[in-house]
């Protein structure tokens, strides 16, 4: 009994670490942040309107950051039917995909580095925007970061995914066909349509 509960907490811990959504490849442990507006996501899975998530979130990490960076933002809940999400299948959605992200100063008094880009792509912020759904269904929106290879170059197979494969997007195909390592930091929230 003892060994079950040590056992136990032991996963407990390694859920609540992650700050991917559980069952999310691959997991990610270091928190990316990420605010809109004022409000940072603060918990994975926080909940966030359609409203508050339409303007590109400002993003960061603990601590210095002096590489290049790559960010993603995707729907893990989208549907294989926009028209009628009920009757399709489930599906991940890419929404945005920025590259040549960098410090823009020094860390904050609370210890994180904003990231900034003027990149907008190769994939345009698009925000999340879930449809109406009876019942009402969560969808997580996942932020992943990426370390940027020195003089990277969007590979032609990575960049077909990007622009053509946005529905039923494989984020595990993509680091491959990218040539990127694992993401760095991650962070996700929830929009109800």
């Amino acid at each position: 009994m003892k060994t079950a509960n040590i056992v136990s907490a032991l996963l407990l811990a390694g859920v609540s670490s992650a700050q991917t959504p559980p069952g999310f490849t691959p997991a990610v442990t270091e928190k990316l942040e990420v605010t809109f507006g004022t409000k940072s996501i603060a918990t994975g899975g926080q909940a966030m309107t359609r409203t508050e998530t339409a303007r590109q979130p400002t993003i960061g990490l603990s601590g210095a950051a002096n590489g290049t960076y790559i960010w993603m933002l995707v729907d893990l809940d989208a549907s294989t039917n926009f028209a009628n999400p009920r009757a399709g299948q489930p599906a991940n959605y890419l929404h945005t995909v920025l590259r040549d992200f960098k410090a823009s100063g020094a860390a904050s008094s609370a210890g994180i580095t904003t990231l900034t880009t003027t990149a907008t792509g190769p994939v345009a912020w698009f925000a999340p925007a879930p449809p109406a759904e009876n019942p009402p269904h969560p969808h997580r929106y996942t932020n992943l970061l990426w370390e940027q290879p020195a003089n990277w170059q969007i590979p032609a197979a990575a960049n077909t995914m990007l622009q053509n494969q946005k529905l039923g997007f494989n984020v595990a195909n993509f680091i491959t066909a990218a040539g990127l390592s694992n993401p760095i930091a991650a962070n996700y929230f929830n929009v109800t349509g």
